[in-house]
């Protein structure tokens, strides 16, 4: 009992590789069965050949007894015909058994050209069958490639999609990050370039209504012109703004 299940295991486990080996590459296996059964065709083709030798040979014996026949009843008509019936009796015999191996021999040759030509169908029937097993062994080499290709280049397809999961999505997001990164710091750049630009405006704005309020107390005390003229302009540009005001 425990030998046999050991045996079963073996032969499952043997099974398991024949069937590995078997499905690793179909084509191949495939093209093997295709070599075998061409190799066999060859030895029925050898066979047939030799056949048809035993054909020609019992084809040529039963000419030969045919030929026998008739020279055996010439014989007999013509010993009977000169009253000789002693020796046309001889002959008759000769005949009968000339006759008798006709038939035997005409009866092989009939079976032997009915085998023959049934063994020429089968061949020619699995010859037909070998070349259409090796198109469909082309065309399952040709389909599988295709496929092959399709999926790898479904692969790619896939994987060119940029999937966070694959390595090229990885890299993708890598330099994604580094490109944020540098445009970061651009915008902090610029950004800090703008710091404190309000108050320098600022400052430069008084500054020169430091300087114009300055120039004019200079322009009074060299008495260019009179403190009324410096400040007409002022009240004038006030009287304006009022007016336009009021007219609204």
């Amino acid at each position: 009992m425990i030998f046999g299940k050991l045996w079963r295991a073996l032969q499952a486990q043997l099974n398991k590789v024949a069937n590995m080996f078997w499905t690793a590459d179909p084509i191949a296996q495939l093209q093997y069965e295709y070599d075998q059964a061409v190799e066999q065709l060859k030895g029925g083709r050898t066979g047939l050949e030799q056949y048809q030798a035993l054909v020609a040979r019992v084809t040529r014996q039963v000419a030969a007894n045919e030929t026998h026949v008739k020279s055996l009843e010439a014989k007999v008509k013509a010993y009977l015909a000169s009253g000789d019936r002693e020796t046309a009796g001889k002959f008759v015999l000769e005949l009968q058994k000339a006759k008798a191996e006709l038939a035997e021999n005409q009866n092989q040759l009939k079976l032997h050209e009915e085998a023959y030509n049934n063994n020429l169908t089968k061949i020619k029937h699995a010859t037909g069958k070998l070349q259409s097993i090796k198109d469909k062994i082309q065309k399952y080499d040709a389909d599988l490639k295709m496929s092959r290709a399709e999926a790898e280049i479904a692969e790619l397809s896939r994987d060119f999609n940029f999937d966070v999961t694959t390595d090229f999505g990885q890299i993708e997001s890598v330099i994604q990050g580094k490109i944020d990164t540098n445009r970061a710091k651009v915008k902090v750049a610029a950004d800090m370039s703008g710091e404190g630009l309000q108050d320098i405006k600022k400052e430069q704005a008084m500054e020169k209504v430091l300087a114009d309020q300055a120039l004019r107390d200079f322009e009074v005390q060299m008495g260019m012109v009179t403190p009324e003229t410096t400040t007409a302009p002022a009240e004038e540009k006030q009287l304006g703004s009022t007016s336009k005001t009021v007219t609204n």
